[in-house]
């Protein structure tokens, strides 16, 4: 937090008053990173204090708008992945196989094209088989824990007031659940090992990753090239992904950072000024033209790796913008899951307690050759 932010709010301890990033825990012996505790007195600079129910000093002639106004915060996964919901709370692994096929021709053939071709005489003895090779791929599924706890007389405080802080740390707790997951499915976890949809090792390897071609201004940046140039790039990236699954999958979908969908979506295609560059691509990429199917185009914000320190070191590019193209199908990249869950309420003295729990893995990139990625757009 900038030094700008640091002067809106402090935290009081013993005494002494600590800058808003200094009163966080530190990790403990388990290697867990513990977050801010707001369990005390928070001073405005005003001088007025409420305590973590919600309780605070309300003038006469002040009008306080009771409405809960909650952090603000984007989560997208549902919207670009599917889910495998087959994995339960007593699983360990998710896994799946890949089997692979190898035939070999009639004898004495080569195997390019044009020959290789299992030909049968009326006379022949011997002839050739199929192969089948099936080999497993397995994913560790991670136990994921928070708990909620309140004391009676937080309760009793904020009933007062009229605002309950057992919902309110439901909802917080509802939040982190979905940004873990958000993060865990777009960039994976560096702890775990995992990748996620937009930096998977696989795609390197088995699919395109590469950046996109410099437009006439010396620039692959999209702010820098004309609509014929940044629709070429389109359809590079759709080709490129099309032949990598030997034009067996025509991708369906394409992700793109924030400030690049926005400038499609405000760039008009001539001076005319009657339509936009993003309607330009949508009646002419090559997905369309070929299938007649829309191509579907979203912005993520895990993809602003130019303006985000953290993103790109995760996207490992270069600290570049990347362009995600896919097809969102089960059958081709999903997510493992369980559920939800919590325990019975349990009552300990003056607290009541319960966690919520369920398990999460990794992106299962069960095809790699139907994704590619293109920085630099």
């Amino acid at each position: 937090m900038n030094n700008k932010n640091n002067k809106i709010i402090r935290a009081r301890t013993n005494d002494s008053f600590q800058t808003y990033d200094s009163a966080y825990q530190a990790m403990d012996s388990s290697g867990n990173q513990r977050g801010k505790v707001f369990d005390h007195e928070i001073k405005y600079r005003d001088g007025k204090f409420y305590d973590s129910t919600g309780a605070m000093l309300v003038g006469e002639l002040e009008r306080m708008d009771l409405t809960m106004h909650m952090p603000l915060a984007a989560v997208t996964w549902r919207r670009d992945i599917d889910l495998r919901e087959d994995v339960t709370i007593a699983d360990d692994v998710s896994s799946f196989t890949l089997s692979s096929f190898s035939s070999a021709g009639g004898l004495g053939q080569g195997q390019g094209v044009g020959t290789g071709k299992s030909w049968a005489g009326k006379n022949t003895n011997q002839v050739s088989t199929n192969s089948v090779d099936i080999s497993k791929v397995a994913t560790v599924l991670t136990p994921w824990e928070k708990e909620l706890k309140y004391t009676i007389y937080e309760l009793e405080s904020a009933a007062k007031v009229g605002r309950p802080i057992d919902q309110q740390k439901f909802e917080a707790m509802k939040l982190t659940y979905e940004m873990d997951i958000d993060e865990q499915v777009y960039l994976g976890d560096t702890s775990l090992g995992f990748t996620g949809l937009c930096n998977s090792t696989l795609v390197g390897s088995y699919g395109t990753s590469s950046s996109v071609p410099a437009g006439v201004s010396g620039s692959t940046t999209w702010a820098r090239k004309t609509p014929d140039e940044i629709l070429a790039d389109f359809n590079l990236m759709l080709q490129a992904t099309w032949a990598a699954s030997a034009y067996a999958v025509l991708p369906k979908k394409i992700l793109l950072p924030p400030s690049q969908f926005g400038l499609l979506s405000s760039m008009k295609v001539s001076q005319a000024g009657n339509e936009s560059v993003l309607n330009y691509i949508m009646e002419r990429n090559l997905t369309f033209v070929s299938t007649g199917q829309k191509l579907i185009i979203q912005p993520l914000k895990w993809l602003a790796g130019s303006t985000d320190a953290g993103v790109a070191t995760m996207l490992n590019n270069g600290s570049l913008d990347r362009a995600v193209v896919y097809s969102q199908e089960k059958q081709f990249v999903r997510f493992p899951m369980t559920t939800l869950s919590r325990t019975p309420v349990q009552y300990d003295g003056t607290n009541h307690k319960t966690t919520y729990f369920g398990k999460l893995g990794a992106v299962e990139v069960v095809y790699p050759e139907t994704i590619s990625y293109y920085d630099g757009v």
